[in-house]
Formats: C-alpha cells, sequence, structure tokens
C-alpha cells in the first residue's frame, strides 16, 4: 500500500489513471458477463463509459520520455486516440438501436482499450510496470 500512497503523491494523475483503467477493467468484466439490455446493463455501461471517457483524458496528458516518442507522445497514445472516437461512437450506436454495431464496438473498446493497454502499460520498461515489478520484488525478497 506504500507504493499507492507515494504514487498518489508523487504522480496523482498517473494514480487517476491507473485507479479508472482498473475500475473500468473490473466494471468491463462484470458488464460482459451479465445479462444485456436491463436496466442495470445500462446504468453499469454509463458507469463504464465514464471510467474510460476519465482514462482517456488522463492518458492524453500523460507524457513519456522512456520510449520512441513526439513531444512525449508515444505509440501507446494510439489506444487515447482509439477510444476517444470508438466510445461516443458505441453509445451513439446504441442510442439509433444498432445493437450489432455497440456490441463489436463495445467489446473492441474493452480488449484494445482495458485489456491491450494494461498489457503495454505494465511492462516492465513502462512506469506503471516497473513499479509493479519492484513491489513483486520486495515481496519476494
Amino acid at each position: 500500500m506504500h507504493a499507492f500512497a507515494t504514487l498518489l503523491k508523487d504522480h496523482p494523475l498517473v494514480f487517476f489513471h491507473l485507479v479508472t483503467a482498473a475500475g473500468a477493467l473490473v466494471l468491463g468484466i462484470v458488464i460482459l458477463t451479465r445479462r444485456k439490455g436491463t436496466f442495470d446493463h445500462r446504468l453499469l455501461g454509463w458507469a463504464w463509459a465514464g471510467l474510460m471517457g476519465a482514462t482517456t483524458l488522463a492518458s492524453a496528458c500523460l507524457r513519456s520520455t522512456t520510449m520512441p516518442n513526439i513531444d512525449g507522445i508515444t505509440p501507446i497514445h494510439l489506444f487515447t486516440a482509439t477510444v476517444a472516437v470508438l466510445l461516443p461512437r458505441a453509445i451513439w450506436q446504441a442510442r439509433q438501436g444498432n445493437i450489432v454495431g455497440h456490441r463489436k464496438t463495445m467489446k473492441g473498446l474493452f480488449i484494445g482499450g482495458c485489456v491491450l493497454a494494461g498489457v503495454f502499460t505494465l511492462l516492465p520498461s513502462r512506469f506503471l510496470g516497473g513499479l509493479l515489478l519492484q513491489q513483486v520484488q520486495a515481496v519476494m525478497a
């Protein structure tokens, strides 16, 4: 827990990004395993969209100089741009009654925006991945 307190103190935007992304991952799993089209699905879906939107806004403000970049913008920011475009599209699809399109877009957002982006974020060479590796090593020692 000390690492989270330090992260919050030293890098509040990274901490916010981590918390909203983790929340979106967990809530996304819940949504994908439950019945669709219900009031609960819509409510949880709006919460998930809010978490993904917050995560995307935070990631747009994060910069890295440890990866190939252009003014701090790295290849992982392609996930940011993709989510920023597809999240409103998925909501629009549902509002228009295009449930098949909505389902495909949302599953793609979950896999790309939560799972794949999470894997890239947690690589040992990245900031959060290195922090996680340090914590695992400290526990193992």
